[in-house]
């Protein structure tokens, strides 16, 4: 027995149809990425804001508590709920 010898002509490329639907999906899958890192960047900035909201809200904190102390406060109405308010509420 001799070799065979594989006579069948192999395509040297890929139909029109089948690069255009390959294209396509790696041309969405390109643009999922490109708005993945959008969001990202989106992300670190809003990080950074959320930090310096952060400290403001504690620099107000230690402000109020060098001028009223350790207090309890309703942050809708702005008034110091005393201990004994709490005792009552119990």
């Amino acid at each position: 027995m001799g070799k065979s010898i594989d006579l069948a002509v192999k395509p040297e490329k890929i139909t029109d149809e089948q690069l255009k639907e390959l294209q396509g999906v790696i041309s969405g899958t390109n643009q999922i990425k490109i708005e993945l890192g959008n969001m990202e960047a989106q992300k670190h900035v809003l990080l950074h804001r959320l930090d310096a909201v952060n400290k403001q809200l504690t620099d107000i904190q230690v402000k109020l508590e060098e001028e009223y102390g350790k207090i309890d406060l309703d942050i809708n109405t702005g008034v110091i709920k005393s201990p004994e308010d709490e005792q009552a509420d119990s």
